[in-house]
């Protein structure tokens, strides 16, 4: 059997060794250290040993380690909700409502100079405009015309928002979601729709009674003149034939001599004159 000897490595070589892995492990994290990217959505601050000095765009970039640092901001569009915002209407009406708001960063580098980061612009720049801005233009609505004036009412508040807030940040758009009255409001306003609707019922009704009795009338003043028609049109007649008559006084025994079959009466009562017709002349009858 063959022995196979093994001699220990020196106490130098071991030292060197490591001193080689620690300056190989240092390499690496320089390299991985000093470089960074940044999304198409975010700018980055650059501070170097706390100090802003640039802001960068999307793409690789470099930095010195240990010294530089990066922030990271995004600029993309933002919405935050706000809810049961209290409000009080022009009459008195209290309500919740429900903004939601949509802003992005427009000044990264500003942003963090002086709030130092973009939730910390949103909770002094834009929270309190949002909430002093709402009761404000509610409070200058009757609770009615906040109902049926909706889009100037979200108007009205979007323009008190978007002009109060100044700064690194703009504000897009502004949307009242929703508004919320309280109970005793709402069954008012049900009951008072409710009456305006009986009301409108019962005015169609009027109205149909009012058409229909419009309608009889007509009708009846229809007939009555359609009778008044034919009375005057037999009246007219009559008078026309008993002129006829006068005008001829022959006219009855042609007619007669029209009608007569030729044949003499069957039976007669006694003493009467035999019914027959004049033949003779008009002008030789005594």
């Amino acid at each position: 059997m063959r022995e196979i000897n093994y001699t220990p490595p020196s106490s130098k070589s071991v030292f060197r060794l490591g001193t080689s892995m620690l300056v190989g492990l240092f390499v690496v994290y320089v390299a991985f250290a000093s470089w960074y990217t940044v999304d198409q959505g975010e700018r980055a601050v650059v501070l170097r040993v706390g100090a802003i000095v640039s802001e960068e765009g999307p793409g690789l970039h470099f930095k010195v380690p240990w010294i530089d640092s990066v922030r990271m901001i995004t600029v993309q569009n933002q919405n935050k909700r706000y809810s049961a915002l209290e409000a009080y209407s022009r009459d008195q009406q209290p309500a919740n409502l429900t903004v939601s708001v949509t802003y992005m960063a427009s000044d990264p580098m500003a942003i963090y100079e002086q709030y130092g980061d973009l939730d910390g612009a949103i909770a002094r720049l834009i929270d309190p405009r949002v909430m002093s801005g709402v009761k404000t233009i509610f409070g200058q609505y009757d609770a009615s015309r906040a109902i049926q004036e909706r889009a100037g009412l979200n108007i009205d508040i979007s323009d008190a928002i978007t002009s109060a807030v100044t700064g690194p940040i703009n504000i897009i758009s502004v949307q009242v979601e929703n508004i919320d009255f309280s109970e005793a409001y709402e069954q008012s306003v049900e009951q008072r729709m409710l009456a305006q609707v009986e009301i409108q019922r019962r005015e169609q009704n009027l109205r149909t009674v009012e058409v229909e009795a419009e309608i009889a009338r007509t009708r009846a003043e229809g007939e009555a003149n359609a009778i008044r028609l034919r009375g005057e049109a037999e009246g007219a007649a009559i008078r026309a034939r008993a002129d006829a008559l006068r005008a001829n006084a022959d006219l009855v025994q042609l007619q007669a001599v029209e009608k007569w079959d030729g044949k003499l009466p069957t039976t007669m009562v006694p003493s009467t004159a035999l019914p027959f017709i004049n033949l003779q002349p008009a002008g030789n009858a005594n």
